[in-house]
């Protein structure tokens, strides 16, 4: 059976104690060995041993008279004898019946019969010997207990639990200026204003002006939130408390609580100064909503931080500063004026904000004068910050492995493709799945460059991904302006479908794969969000709940039986519409499509610009409603 890491560590560590334990209690038994046996072997050495002699041989001496005198131990075990030639003599005595044919040999040869008394070591040895296993015994214990009080949630902790965990920069070194966060001018203009109070707060205090409680920053993950958070502490300069919502909830009752006021606390010490929340949503979700009327732990902290933010007693130069892509299950109490009274969203950037990121990040790139920002910029539509960052140091990573000096177009191209569809894999061999591949991409890839509103292609590839992906055709679109017109949602349904209909066309109803079946889903996700939500159908301007959008407990649909067959037959029919208009286009430009894919199945990339070129020589390309993107 196989371990984890953590697991092995606890069970090293505790071989480590055994051991040691081990290595104690051998100690603790030679050392009163020692103790027990140094008394006696000093006593015994004071003033020279005696030659030790057998019972027998005794008993013949004295019965010879050689024995002048003897001096029996007070244990009757042993004897020690002076002859009459001054040598001295030690004899162990057998008990039996009290020795008493020796002492009858004794009287009868008027030997001088002695007792010694009981031999009694020194004071230091009594006084070492009493307390040496009682002061082994404490040093140990101090020892063990020092150790225990020491781990992670030791009982040294114990009466830590109320503390805040926040980490405290006093100067505000995050290394982080506003310099550093780029695409999102909107929320620095916002958040420019709380730098300005911090530096400057008579400079509002003498209109009458209040500096907002707290900011909270609302956006996707990856958008710079925290790194907004950090820009402001390095612009005021002034003390920064960071921590995460998590810290505050504990399985204990009470100690989220307790740690709310000591992070107040400690901050209105050190005021003007700045408190940063990360993922706030761990904490101040809706009450009312838990189980058990709603009156655990964490509401209890929800309720504590709600009141310092704005309750009796006012927190003066401390700014809240919180960060979530969850706002929407963030408790009213929380959002009201007077506590979060401002609400930046920190959305995704825009073409022009992804390019300032770009730059930041590519600071310390060695990156080829060929390559174009602006280009890589385009070609990244719904990229957050982090994405960017991670683009950047994929095409980095590449170029290292590929031994080049300096990140050209290809690292970067190749970076987009392992960011957005995954890793590459071995390209395939000549096949006939790598030809049914090739027909399927040159049919989606057809459709969007000769559909007027489809957006321009940027490449087709067949070199497959990690994750089943066989092949992809990528467009790019010019704007994010979050607006779609009903020709640009038809035009993408049209080209969804171009893969399962170029199957169709090429290889008969009866060898259509299963290639399309994400084609098919998004196709119908695109058609019912039409009808149900955007009113583009015959249903006229209705909209109704989405599926997603219902509750658990009751997820019967907003709309009757029969709306819910007009809904499915609008959807079939805007799907038979495009999937007619996929199969016209297809079946036109049949010999075109062959060409395509025999040259897709030899190169196995085409750009949009070589794939562009080709379509031209057979057929009219027509004008886009939106200028195609130059690389």
């Amino acid at each position: 059976m196989k371990l984890s890491p953590t697991k092995t560590l606890t069970i090293s560590r505790n071989n480590s104690m055994w051991q040691r334990l081990q290595a104690l209690t051998i100690s603790l038994v030679a050392s009163s060995s020692i103790i027990a046996f140094v008394p006696n072997y000093a006593y015994s050495q004071k003033d020279g041993a005696p030659s030790p002699m057998n019972y027998s041989e005794f008993l013949t001496k004295v019965k010879d008279k050689q024995v002048e005198k003897v001096d029996i131990d007070s244990t009757g075990l042993i004897l020690e004898a002076e002859l009459k030639d001054n040598r001295k003599v030690s004899v162990d005595l057998v008990v039996r019946d009290g020795n008493v044919e020796l002492i009858k040999a004794l009287k009868e040869n008027k030997v001088d019969i002695g007792v010694k008394p009981i031999r009694q070591p020194s004071v230091f040895w009594q006084l070492a010997s009493t307390l040496f296993l009682p002061v082994l015994l404490i040093f140990v214990l101090f020892f063990l207990f020092r150790k225990v009080n020491n781990a992670p949630g030791g009982p040294a902790q114990t009466l830590s639990f109320g503390k805040s965990r926040a980490k405290f920069s006093p100067e505000a070194k995050t290394g982080v200026i506003f310099d550093d966060v780029a695409g999102v001018d909107s929320a620095k203009e916002e958040l420019q204003e709380v730098v300005t109070f911090l530096k400057q707060p008579d400079r509002f205090t003498a209109v009458g002006a209040k500096i907002p409680k707290g900011v909270l920053l609302v956006g996707p993950p990856g958008t710079g939130k925290t790194m907004l958070a950090k820009a402001i502490a390095g612009e005021a300069g002034v003390p920064f408390f960071s921590l995460s919502g998590s810290e505050f909830v504990e399985m204990f009752v009470g100690v989220g609580a307790s740690r709310v006021r000591d992070l107040f606390q400690k901050a209105k010490e050190n005021a003007p100064c700045i408190v940063f929340i990360d993922e706030i949503d761990a904490v101040g979700r809706q009450r009312g909503s838990g189980i058990g009327g709603g009156n655990d732990e964490r509401e209890q902290t929800l309720n504590q931080l709600l009141t310092e933010m704005d309750g009796f007693q006012g927190n003066t130069g401390v700014i809240i500063i919180a960060a979530t892509n969850r706002a929407d299950v963030l408790d009213a109490a929380l959002l009201r004026p007077g506590r979060f009274d401002r609400q930046i969203t920190v959305d995704y950037p825009s073409c022009k904000g992804r390019l300032e990121i770009l730059k930041v990040h590519a600071r310390n790139k060695r990156i080829a004068e060929s390559v174009s920002l602006d280009s890589i910029a385009r070609r990244t539509p719904g990229f957050a910050g982090a994405n960017l960052a991670n683009l950047l140091n994929e095409a980095a990573i590449l170029t290292a492995r590929r031994r080049k000096e300096e990140i050209t177009e290809l690292e970067i191209s190749d970076a987009i493709d392992r960011v957005t569809m995954g890793m590459s894999m071995r390209p395939m061999l000549d096949s006939s799945t790598k030809r049914l591949i090739a027909y399927h991409e040159v049919g989606h890839a057809l459709l969007q460059t000769l559909i007027k509103d489809a957006d321009p292609l940027e490449k087709v590839t067949i070199i497959p991904r990690s994750g089943g992906v066989g092949g992809f055709s990528r467009s790019v679109p010019n704007e994010e302006e979050g607006l779609y017109s009903r020709s640009w949602i038809l035009a993408n349904i049209t080209v969804a479908l171009g893969g399962r209909v170029v199957e169709e066309v090429v290889f008969g109803n009866a060898e259509v794969t299963s290639g399309a079946a994400s084609d098919i889903q998004q196709v119908t996700r695109l058609a019912k969000y039409m009808v149900t939500q955007l009113g583009m159908s015959n249903l006229g301007l209705v909209a109704h709940a989405d599926e997603n959008d219902r509750n658990w407990w009751d997820n019967r649909p907003d709309y009757s039986s029969r709306i819910g067959i007009k809904i499915d037959r609008e959807v079939r029919r805007i799907i038979k519409q495009c999937h007619e208009l996929a199969k016209q286009i297809i079946t036109e430009n049949r010999n075109l499509c062959d060409r395509l894919a025999d040259l897709l199945i030899e190169t196995e990339t085409i750009d949009g610009d070589d794939f562009l070129k080709i379509v031209a020589e057979y057929t009219t390309v027509p004008a886009k409603t939106r200028e195609p993107i130059k690389f």
